[in-house]
């Protein structure tokens, strides 16, 4: 079949495309891309979760695409992130930055967060119309990974920018830009904590070792980037599509405004009805294998697709409608297996804290557009809006 992803209409709302692609088959073979690459695409849930934990499932991009030309002039720092990596390598790398997104390391940034939140919501107008994603989404995680990372101020605004563009679908050119934009002032900054040493996180990948193993210079570069863009672009998301949802649903709504101790669990809802990832990043099969009852032969990409698979009513009843007492706490929306998001507890700690805020704040917020005005970032792997335009009173 043609590609299904590549439509305006998926962009705006992909659920009406994945509920049509699930119902034929949960695993099946799709076209995705201006060339038309066979990929196989898992919108089930069932098939999605065993996907993701498939060892004949491969995100080593470089030997995937070896002596293959693709025309593009992506930094290497960008094209292989530990997120492009397998075992033992990956396991390795993750190890070292893992402790940084503990619990208990979140629970001691959460006093920074909270004092990020309330400087924002300062500057937003308190009797008028504001853009959410401008004015928190976005600057709330960006500022929160950079001053983990030890970005100073000054810098914050461009690489910000940077990163935004690194998800600029349908325009290689720009992504390959900013690739080396954001790889080369890695570079720089790795440099500068190197002669004056300071405590950030960025540092203690300089001066980590396990098992008595250094990392080297690439992969120092590679891992900053990484942290960077999936510290926060993933928040942005999340942050945005949960106020969407309380905003479209006034019972939730109110149950976050009147029960904000039942926030934190409301958040797994709030993910799984609308993922801020909607296709995962880049798999491959190293050998035939079998998802579901589809078998798929060895050389093939693999797209799973979060999205789909937590609307999947073979698993959530009601799966369109966010339900405040449903257990969500099984999404699939920061993955599952090795390669889950290894920042999901600052995710989930940003997003709590900001929402909890936001809705004291503002008592009478609401939308200022209307449901159909509203625009979602043109790409396939994030879901996330352009803005979210609200009324504060």
């Amino acid at each position: 079949m043609s590609d299904p992803l590549s439509c305006p209409e998926f962009l705006q709302n992909p659920y009406p495309f994945y509920d049509e692609l699930r119902a034929a088959a949960p695993v099946q073979q799709v076209k995705t891309g201006s060339g038309g690459r066979p990929s196989y695409l898992v919108t089930g849930y069932a098939e999605a979760k065993a996907a993701f934990g498939e060892p004949g499932l491969s995100k080593d991009t470089a030997r995937f695409f070896a002596g293959r030309s693709s025309g593009r002039n992506l930094h290497p720092a960008v094209a292989h992130t530990m997120l492009a990596t397998d075992p033992p390598e990956h396991t390795r790398l993750r190890r070292l930055v893992t402790k940084a997104f503990t619990t208990g390391a979140v629970t001691r940034l959460r006093p920074y967060i909270q004092h990020t939140v309330d400087r924002l919501l300062d500057a937003l107008p308190k009797d008028g119309e504001a853009d959410l994603v401008a004015g928190l989404a976005i600057p709330l995680p960006v500022t929160v990974i950079c001053q983990m990372l030890g970005v100073p101020e000054a810098d914050r605004a461009q690489v910000r920018t940077w990163s935004n563009d690194l998800f600029a679908a349908g325009q290689p050119q720009r992504i390959d830009t900013a690739s080396h934009a954001v790889a080369g002032y890695m570079t720089g900054l790795i440099e500068d904590k190197r002669r004056a040493p300071d405590g950030s996180l960025l540092y203690d990948l300089i001066a980590a070792r396990e098992d008595g193993e250094q990392l080297g210079e690439d992969e120092l570069v590679s891992l900053a980037v990484l942290l960077l863009v999936a510290g926060h672009e993933t928040t942005t998301n999340f942050i945005g599509n949960a106020v969407l949802a309380l905003l479209q649903h006034p019972e939730l709504l109110d149950r976050a405004r009147t029960q904000p101790g039942r926030l934190s669990s409301m958040l797994h809802e709030l993910l799984r009805y609308d993922s801020p990832v909607g296709i995962a990043t880049f798999r491959y099969t190293t050998r035939p294998i079998t998802v579901g009852e589809t078998e798929i032969p060895a050389g093939v990409p693999v797209l799973i697709s979060p999205g789909a698979a937590n609307r999947d009513p073979a698993q959530y009843p009601a799966p369109d409608r966010p339900d405040a007492e449903r257990d969500a706490r099984v999404h699939l929306a920061f993955g599952h297996g090795i390669h889950r998001c290894l920042g999901a507890p600052l995710a989930l700690a940003e997003a709590e804290i900001a929402l909890r805020a936001l809705l004291i704040r503002f008592p009478a917020l609401r939308l200022a557009v209307a449901a159909e005005e509203l625009r979602w970032r043109r790409t396939r792997l994030m879901r996330g809006l352009e803005s979210l335009r609200v009324f504060t009173r």
